[in-house]
């Protein structure tokens, strides 16, 4: 089985079903396939593998994630469907100390693979859940947002 077999349960189950909370700024969401991010798609009639496939094109293959230990390619993946890939790539690069440039180029690629994964992983998580604490939207979502992280370091530290 490949990363992204791997990676896409947790998060689909990170992400549920169906939602249409008036302060989510995605609006209609379905598998984390929001109708802000994809206002031509019909977001209510969305399969599970139309949600996978989507996943697969628009946030696994053009960071090459395939590249990358599992761990941090989960991070990474989770992080980009979450908060948005370049909030993902950002967060990337402040967790291996380089220019956030928002652009997974040839220095953050060299240096993540030349990274221990499990601290590079690790590290992600902590930017992400201080960069969660700095969001406006933080008391609303942030409980749900907390739960996702710690579902995801359980997750990781099974699967490392």
């Amino acid at each position: 089985m490949n990363n992204f077999e791997l990676c896409i349960a947790p998060l689909l189950a990170n992400e549920g079903g169906i939602t249409n909370h008036p302060l989510d700024k995605g609006k209609l969401t379905k598998y984390g396939i929001s109708q802000r991010s994809y206002p031509n798609l019909d977001i209510a009639a969305l399969t599970v593998e139309q949600a996978k496939a989507l996943y697969k094109r628009d946030f696994w293959d053009p960071y090459r994630l395939d590249r990358f230990a599992l761990v941090v390619a989960f991070e990474f993946f989770d992080c980009a469907v979450n908060c948005g890939t370049g909030t993902a790539a950002r967060i990337f690069q402040r967790a291996l100390g380089v220019a956030e440039d928002g652009i997974v180029g040839s220095i953050t690629l060299s240096k993540a693979l030349a990274s221990n994964p499990d601290k590079l992983a690790k590290t992600m998580a902590a930017h992400r859940i201080k960069f969660y604490t700095s969001l406006s939207q933080f008391d609303t979502f942030g409980k749900g947002w907390v739960n996702r992280m710690a579902n995801n370091l359980l997750w990781e530290t099974q699967n490392v």
